[in-house]
């Protein structure tokens, strides 16, 4: 590591850089400070950082951030993306584009390719040759039938503020909701001899609602969480109290962690156990104000250059994360959900090589040619235990998707440049070619970017027209 220098130039002493450098890495990761603050303390922590190491390939377009519910500020995710040896690290938060601009910043900082969205949910009900056919049905959510998680990514950076307007009514109906599911969390909290939620200083207080970020259940959960802790504190009798006074077994794996006092994870280790085995008692469905026609976010999405893409679930045999039952979801009509999603104009779907078998990734990637639909790749990182790698990416029957994610990256640079230059655009500069030389030729092009200026993408649009990139 290099010893970082003073503001005259003269380098520290190791011990003294060393404890500079652990101070502004703490400031990148404060949830608490500005955007600004963070971006400022990264900026100076990285010539002390170490060289980055060989990727292989790896990238991940589906980090949280304090903007929905996770640890991580924009800065940080970026930071532990490249400490990770990333090459592109992408931003999506419940409801909220609100991490875009540190995120887009802090890769430029680091070196790294970006991409920034969003991930909401929509009404499918309408939806199919058959109108209706999916409002009875779990496609991709756990908790409600005939809702659809889907992502809206590489938003152009002059649409952030028309996506923020359109995600707001969302985020305010959400908060509504999640004020009445608190309340129901608190009578059953009080029935179990713990005291009720405090939902300003407890939830909202939590988030980061004031700068436009969303209010999730996990938010509710947590303190949950934190109301257990406090009634029992740490160690076998706050397991003890969630299957005696709760009524919840946690798996064989996870019980040992719960009663750990020095578990340093604990509140995470708990949301996975509350969402599987709690959130079913207080959950009020959402409604049409905050999960709109699916229809309605697609084309909002494409007129701002975005992308939609349907979020693959997969029936679940054992979540990763410990937050998801054993379950069926769109598996079993999945020819027919892939044409209902080319019917409403989604241009990709995005799913997360690690929680599928071979056998389901083999199978969507066979419907997304078919139907003509991009693939988008990431882990849905929100918690500290899990890794922000996924070597699945280093294998060489999943390499497109190293390819398509480039192609995310350039679009959403050519995009900010000029509306008509998008991957999906009709008046794009290779738009006469399949979507496969299209992703191909994209991903040639962000790759040949200038990672440190987002700005100077525009360059290359003589280039892509012209067709050296498509050879």
């Amino acid at each position: 590591m290099t010893p970082t220098p003073e503001p005259g130039g003269r380098p520290l002493p190791s011990g003294e850089a060393d404890a500079r450098a652990a101070a502004l890495r703490t400031s990148v990761g404060d949830p608490a400070a500005t955007r600004e603050a963070r971006l400022s303390a990264l900026r100076e922590l990285v010539p002390s950082l170490p060289s980055a190491g060989e990727s292989g390939g790896e990238s991940n377009n589906h980090i949280h951030t304090i903007y929905s519910f996770s640890p991580y500020s924009p800065s940080m995710a970026a930071l532990r993306a490249r400490e990770a040896s990333l090459e592109v690290a992408g931003s999506v938060d419940h409801d909220s584009i609100s991490a875009a601009a540190e995120m887009t910043a802090a890769c430029a900082l680091l070196g790294l390719g970006s991409v920034t969205g969003c991930e909401i949910r929509v009404d499918f009900g309408g939806a199919g040759r058959e109108k209706g056919v999916f409002g009875t049905r779990k496609i991709n959510n756990p908790d409600s039938a005939g809702i659809v998680y889907m992502t809206i990514q590489g938003v152009p950076a002059p649409r952030v503020p028309d996506l923020d307007r359109f995600l707001a009514p969302i985020r305010a109906r959400r908060l509504e909701r999640t004020r009445e599911m608190a309340r129901a969390a608190s009578t059953l909290l009080e029935k179990a001899g713990a005291e009720a939620i405090d939902f300003e200083a407890m939830v909202v207080a939590r988030s980061k609602a004031a700068e436009g970020g969303g209010v999730t259940e996990r938010h509710l959960l947590a303190a949950v969480a934190d109301r257990m802790i406090a009634a029992r504190g740490r160690g076998p009798g706050l397991l003890e109290f969630l299957e005696t006074r709760i009524g919840i077994r946690p798996p064989a794996r996870l019980a040992p962690l719960l009663a750990d006092p020095d578990n340093p994870y604990l509140l995470y280790d708990i949301l996975g156990v509350l969402k599987s085995g709690f959130l079913d008692r207080i959950f009020i469905q959402p409604d049409g104000r905050e999960c709109p026609p699916a229809a309605e976010a697609v084309e909002f999405a494409r007129g701002i250059g975005a992308i939609p893409a349907y979020a693959y679930l997969g029936d679940v045999s054992e979540s990763p994360t410990g937050d998801k039952r054993a379950e069926r979801f769109e598996d079993g009509f999945l020819e027919e959900l892939f044409s209902a999603l080319r019917g409403l104009g989604f241009l990709a779907v995005t799913y997360m090589p690690p929680r599928n078998t071979r056998a389901q990734l083999t199978r969507v990637r066979s419907l997304c040619e078919t139907y003509g639909l991009m693939e988008i790749s990431g882990v849905d990182i929100n918690q500290p235990r899990q890794s922000f790698n996924c070597p699945e990416l280093r294998l060489p029957e999943f390499r497109r998707l190293g390819d398509a994610t480039w192609a995310l990256v350039a679009h959403e640079r050519l995009v900010s440049v000029d509306s008509r230059s998008g991957l999906f655009s009709p008046d794009g500069p290779i738009a006469d070619r399949p979507l496969s030389e299209r992703v191909t030729a994209y991903g040639r092009a962000g790759l040949s970017m200038d990672l440190s200026r987002p700005d100077a993408a525009g360059d290359l649009l003589p280039d892509l027209a012209k067709g050296r990139f498509s050879r």
